[in-house]
């Protein structure tokens, strides 16, 4: 049986549609993913996203030496409250995962790992863990909750504490806050504004129905997805994954090539790769005639195949359809993608499809 959040039963008094997605019953929509969507974008949706994996390390010194190696980005450039996300490659330099680490000071760090991909993260993670003596906690015990939209700060004012909101205004994107036994952090993953909120499981019904009652609407894994892809957000295991490095994936922004001694795995890898010419870019498609883009669909220069389409939708806000697709370095401004037998013609442009 796959498994549940603690806000399963909401869902279902909500008329969600639940479906399976990386073992997990979960919300596709509660009735109208395009109207989410809009939500979304024009004021404020709530997303239960309990099924993410929160790992905690509690010791601060070691953990930060542990992360420098195991993350390609670099934890260095943390500070107490900021976040950072990186890809946690292999030897080959391909993505395990994506993930977002947390620099909580004296409380030590807090990665947030996806759920399809918790079980090999883990038996990744736990081994190298070992070797550096760092000590770590899966905090099941929490739930996650995601208010996205431009009217999603304006929201937690009849929600939480009059200082929490304080604090939660006064940070910046990419900033978490602890409050009163909450953790808030200035992050999502829709392109918009808002916050993750991590409560204990205990609480998390009562903070679900307070955002409800505030005028946040519910949102599901379908308004989830277009949204991110409008926001050129990579998913995993479409857009990355282990036989893919974050030089090919539209990531290579996210590895910290300075200082040049630090090591970290995949490193030696990602420089072969890059000194030797990355053979292919992640790149966005904006289709110009009529139809709807998805992943695995061809892309072609005239008679010459490039690539492949990563991830696709129709886009509620540009009402196109688009894409992200990998294809080989040089790609003009114009391409068709096969689509049902049928080559269309799309546009190349550079993500996010739609600016926050």
């Amino acid at each position: 049986m796959a498994k549940r959040t603690p806000l399963y039963d909401r869902h279902l008094a909500q008329g969600a549609k639940m479906v399976d997605f990386g073992g997990w019953d979960m919300p596709l929509h509660y009735g109208s993913q395009l109207q989410e969507h809009h939500q979304v974008r024009n004021a404020a949706g709530l997303f239960d996203v309990s099924h993410m994996t929160i790992v905690d390390f509690p010791d601060p010194a070691p953990t930060r030496i542990f992360l420098r190696y195991l993350l390609a980005n670099d934890v260095a450039r943390l500070y107490p409250g900021k976040a950072l996300y990186t890809c946690l490659l292999n030897e080959a330099g391909g993505v395990i995962d994506d993930l977002i680490v947390y620099d909580r000071g004296e409380s030590g760090y807090r990665l947030v790992l996806n759920a399809a991909t918790r079980d090999k993260d883990l038996a990744w993670i736990a081994p190298i863990a070992a070797r550096f003596n760092v000590v770590w906690q899966e905090r099941d015990d929490l739930a996650m909750l995601a208010v996205q939209g431009p009217e999603a700060l304006a929201k937690l004012d009849a929600v939480l504490d009059a200082d929490t909101v304080a604090a939660v205004r006064a940070s910046r994107r990419f900033h978490a806050v602890e409050s009163h036994g909450l953790f808030i952090a200035r992050t999502g993953y829709t392109g918009e504004d808002g916050v993750e909120i991590l409560p204990l499981i205990a609480e998390a019904c009562a903070l679900w129905d307070r955002l409800l009652a505030s005028g946040v609407a519910p949102c599901g894994l379908g308004a989830r997805d277009t949204l991110r892809l409008e926001a050129g957000m990579n998913l995993y295991g479409n857009d990355m994954d282990e036989t893919t490095t974050p030089l090919v994936s539209g990531l290579g922004w996210t590895v910290a090539w300075q200082p040049a001694d630090r090591d970290f795995i995949g490193r030696a890898a990602l420089e072969q790769q890059r000194a030797a010419g990355v053979p292919q870019t992640l790149i966005g498609l904006v289709l110009e005639e009529r139809g709807v883009l998805r992943s695995h669909q061809t892309v072609y220069d005239g008679d010459c195949e490039i690539g492949v389409t990563t991830s696709g939708a129709f886009s509620p806000t540009m009402n196109r359809g688009i894409a992200l697709a990998r294809v080989t370095v040089g790609v003009s401004d114009r391409c068709q993608v096969d689509v049902r037998g049928k080559r269309l013609s799309a546009r190349v442009v550079k993500p996010p499809f739609v600016a926050r």
